[in-house]
Formats: structure tokens, C-alpha cells, sequence
């Protein structure tokens, strides 16, 4: 499996207004999209994240999206290596995803860009 890139997470309060910074420190114009009730801004390598306190408090947790070629594939050699699935794979509006907890204790997710 081989990590294509990283994603960093950021938790804000109020999306629209985020989205102008990070648009101009990127270089480039948001993606928006919205999952289980989370306003969600992808704009360069940063994924931007608002909505109810509980389930930011969840999104928190995760460490960073990294960009996988197969998420199948990442799933067996994370599995292989003592890796705790705890969600997915499941589809995105990209792709797929799954969350995994590393045997340190620290959780990722893994995405890929292959539809279902």
C-alpha cells in the first residue's frame, strides 16, 4: 500500500467564513460537500469541518485523511499489521473511505477515488 498523500483536518466553528482564508492559502476554491450533518470544505490539503458539537467532537479524534490508491488494499495490510477497523469502508462523494485505529492508538482515515 502506498500513502499518496495527507489531508489535514480542521474543526471550525463557522465554515463560511473559514473557507475564504484557507481558498487564498491554498490557492484554490472550495469543494463543498455535506456528510452525517457535517459541513465539509476540501481546499487543497486541507479539509475543512463544521457542524453539531457531538459529531466534530468524533471527527476530532481522527489524525489526518490519508489518500490511498485502493482502500480495499489499505484495509488488508492495516488488518495485517494489527490495525482495529472501526468504520467503513464505505462509499464518499469521491470515493470510498475506512477509519482505522493504528495499533498506537492514533486514528486515520484512508480514502481512495475509486466509485463503488
Amino acid at each position: 500500500m502506498e500513502i499518496q498523500g495527507a489531508t489535514l483536518r480542521v474543526c471550525v466553528d463557522d465554515l463560511d467564513s473559514a473557507i475564504p482564508f484557507y481558498e487564498r492559502l491554498a490557492g484554490g476554491r472550495a469543494l463543498r460537500f455535506e456528510r452525517g450533518g457535517v459541513q465539509v470544505a476540501a481546499i487543497g490539503c486541507f479539509l475543512l469541518m463544521s457542524g453539531p458539537a457531538a459529531e466534530i467532537e468524533v471527527l476530532r479524534k481522527v489524525a489526518a485523511t490519508l489518500a490511498v490508491a485502493d482502500v480495499d488494499e489499505a484495509h488488508t495490510v492495516l488488518t495485517g499489521l494489527g490495525a482495529e477497523i472501526v468504520a467503513g469502508p464505505v462509499p464518499t462523494p469521491v470515493g470510498r473511505n475506512l477509519i482505522a485505529r493504528h495499533p498506537d492508538g492514533a486514528v486515520y482515515e484512508y480514502v481512495d477515488r475509486r466509485r463503488p
